[in-house]
């Protein structure tokens, strides 16, 4: 594993201090380059691209390990951690492993780590997929053979279906990695079901923010308390008339940048 190559990263901004925003997915990176162009104005923001398939099985704590590798090639000082929806899941793997190199972590959207929320975003997704959506889908399964380019488009279906009123339609056509996608996610469960996660992030010690759309299809109030038991210094914050991406909300966007910058600043 010493010879993997370093991951890929994004920097904006050039002066504060260091926060670091992790994509989701898993397997989507990029598209969080609209918040850490916003943060940039008052921190050094690192985007890095979580590591692709093909080089290793990717599980939980390759990526924990990755991480850990690109922030401490940026500095040795605690650091700002963000991360929305798997990667908020990554986020607080990261900081239970390794809580000497986190100073705050923000986790927005966070995906569902048990099965009770999962079955409950499940048939609220399947309640929001009508007629149209579903002859969407289907015929993203009749269009596209690549794997990584059909990923992509089932996720901008998944976006209109997850949020409220997005200032703009999602973009239809990207690549995904489809694989790691998979190996990822699968790896989360299994720590999920042998009991690892959440348990293991009663070893989080920092400050921990939790930012919520009341429309998410990811139960928020359900996610919130399977984390409370074990990490008690857990806030919650939930905007109105916003889903899974409350940067993109009409509704929502302007009071999402506020608290979170004023949250940032006021713990590093």
């Amino acid at each position: 594993m010493d010879n993997l190559p370093p991951l890929k990263t994004r920097e904006y901004g050039s002066s504060g201090p260091y926060v670091f925003v992790l994509h989701g997915g898993p397997g989507a990176p990029g598209y969080m380059a609209p918040v850490c162009v916003r943060l940039g104005r008052d921190f050094r923001v690192v985007e890095p691209f979580q590591r692709a398939s093909g080089e290793i099985e990717l599980t939980v704590e390759q990526h924990v390990d990755d991480l850990a590798e690109v922030v401490t090639s940026y500095t040795k000082e605690k650091v700002a951690i963000i991360g929305h929806s798997w990667g908020g899941a990554l986020g607080l793997a990261f900081a239970a492993k390794y809580p000497d190199l986190v100073d705050c972590l923000v986790i927005i959207g966070c995906s569902t780590l048990d099965k009770q929320s999962r079955a409950v975003m499940e048939k609220i997704r399947k309640e929001r997929t009508d007629e149209k959506i579903a002859r969407e889908f289907d015929e993203i399964n009749k269009l596209y053979d690549d794997e990584d380019v059909r990923l992509g488009a089932m996720g901008a279906i998944y976006q209109l279906i997850d949020s409220c009123d997005l200032a703009r339609p999602p973009q239809k056509k990207f690549r995904c990695d489809a694989a790691g996608h998979a190996q990822s996610w699968t790896d989360l469960m299994r720590l999920e079901d042998e009991g690892v996660y959440p348990a293991a992030f009663a070893k989080i010690d920092c400050p921990v923010l939790m930012m919520h759309g009341d429309y998410d299809s990811h139960p928020g109030r359900m996610i919130e308390a399977s984390l409370k038991q074990y990490i008690g210094q857990l806030e919650y914050t939930e905007f109105k008339k916003c889903g899974h991406y409350p940067w993109l909300e009409k509704a929502a966007a302007k009071e999402f940048y506020e608290q979170l910058q004023n949250w940032l600043v006021s713990d590093l």
